[in-house]
């Protein structure tokens, strides 16, 4: 099987060949081929230390990205170049990284310490693919299967935990039946974990088209890492247009919004509140008030576990916290949500509502025209310029002030209620009407 690689990683490897060493692209780069996919990085492995690449590049830019591991960063006709010496692995004492490395001439070895068999295989245009543990058959049958011993791959790097889920997620790939099994068995040491690493794969498994398949498989993994949705899992929510229990019904709508990671992570938590807010009414149907505040102090605090960015963390907990908004048939909170939320996360708010909509029994679906019917609202609202914020109305303070109202916080209770007016449609937002109908108010209060 040949492949055609970009002209800067043939030049990498023809380089390092012409100086007489062995050279691959190798990895994530080799799977990408196979499937069809352009490559994002590309990473080669040679049998020259990292001090031999350094001279064969001198007259290169190289930088010394993880030298303690073997791995320089060539700079080669602008493209960054992954090339790290082939090396054997010492002990994993963190469970993440390896407490040293041993380089070596060996391919072979080099290629038996990878995670998967999908990402331990290497490509060289001289010989072609390289590939000692069955990755292309893997690839083939759509399955993820540990190098080796799974216990062992696990027991080294932690994080390949999450990774093989992640691979299964994005691939749509199947787990192999040892490694899905030595996966939930050795999912505690996750814990080991920086919180960083973990979110960045977790995000990449949210945003995976198989998204749905895994976290039904394998919540255990995920209740590892948020222990918050773990009370979801097997709870009735009593009600006949609730066909899942909590877990299910969040799966779902993970799977139904669109995979953007702040709209994945929004449902992933959006009703992670209602197990402490359950009650039955009395009918017999299930109840979750404050759901959606509670499932709000969830998801702020496991954005800081998980070291989110306040600006994401900011994001997704809006829209837990404003999922279950009652908008329709009541153009004031329409105006009112739009203008707080503004129009991009208005519009992220009525995507939230299609999946858990599209979570529900098919009895529940006539809310998606409803939630249709908002958006066209929302544009037509835009469209006009009509006033949403308080700022936009055409009237401030000092012109209340001017026409008799006191200063101070008077001044604030008028204006808000000048902008409840005009959210109604009972006052219109020009300069005349707000005038006349604060100078209407004062008159009121002195009678």
């Amino acid at each position: 099987m040949r492949f055609e690689l970009p002209p800067p990683v043939k030049s990498t490897i023809a380089a390092l060949e012409e100086a007489g060493f062995q050279a691959y692209a190798v990895g994530g780069c080799v799977r990408d081929l196979l499937t069809g996919t352009q490559p994002v990085d590309w990473d080669v492995s040679t049998s020259a230390a990292p001090e031999e690449t350094a001279a064969v590049f001198h007259d290169r830019k190289v930088i010394e990205t993880g030298l303690k591991h073997g791995t320089l960063t060539v700079l080669m006709d602008g493209l960054p170049i992954e090339v790290t010496a082939f090396r054997v692995d010492g002990p994993y004492s963190d469970f993440r990284r390896p407490d040293s490395v041993a380089f070596t001439r060996d391919l072979g070895l080099d290629l038996s310490r990878r995670d998967f068999t999908v990402n331990a295989m290497a490509y060289s245009p001289g010989e072609g693919l390289i590939d000692p543990f069955g990755g292309r058959a893997d690839i083939e049958n759509r399955i993820i299967r540990c190098v080796g011993d799974p216990d062992t791959r696990f027991g080294e790097d932690a994080l390949r935990i999450l990774r093989g889920l992640r691979f299964a997620s994005a691939l749509d790939y199947t787990i192999e039946a040892k490694t899905a099994e030595s996966l939930l068995k050795n999912r505690g040491l996750l814990k080991n974990i920086a919180a960083e690493r973990i979110q960045k794969e977790l995000v990449k498994l949210l945003c995976g088209k198989a998204v749905e398949r895994v976290l039904l498989d394998f919540r255990e993994v995920l209740f590892e890492i948020i222990p918050e949705l773990a009370p979801q899992s097997g709870f009735d929510q009593h009600g006949e247009i609730h066909i899942y229990d909590v877990y299910g019904h969040t799966v779902h709508a993970v799977a139904s919004v669109p995979p953007e990671p702040e709209l994945r992570v929004t449902m992933l938590l959006h009703d992670s509140g209602k197990p402490q807010c359950f009650s039955l009414d009395k009918t017999g149907a299930g109840c979750f008030h404050g759901h959606a505040a509670a499932g709000a102090a969830i998801a702020k605090r496991v954005m800081s576990d998980l070291k989110f960015s306040n600006k994401f963390a900011e994001e997704v907990i809006t829209l837990v916290e404003r999922h279950d908004l009652q908008l329709f048939d009541n153009p004031k909170e329409l105006k009112k949500w739009l203008g707080i939320l503004g129009e991009t996360m208005f519009r992220k708010l009525l995507l939230v509502k299609k999946a858990d909509t599209l979570s529900l029994s098919p009895a529940a679906y006539p809310r998606l025209e409803k939630i249709d019917e908002l958006g066209r609202k929302a544009d037509a609202l835009l469209k006009q310029g009509a006033c949403l914020k308080m700022t936009d109305m055409k009237i401030d303070g000092n012109a209340l002030i001017n026409i008799g109202v006191p200063e101070g916080k008077t001044v604030g209770e008028m204006l808000g209620r000048l902008f409840d007016g005009v959210l109604e449609g009972k006052i219109e937002n020009t300069k005349n009407a707000l005038r006349e109908a604060a100078a209407k108010m004062i008159e009121g209060e002195h009678e």
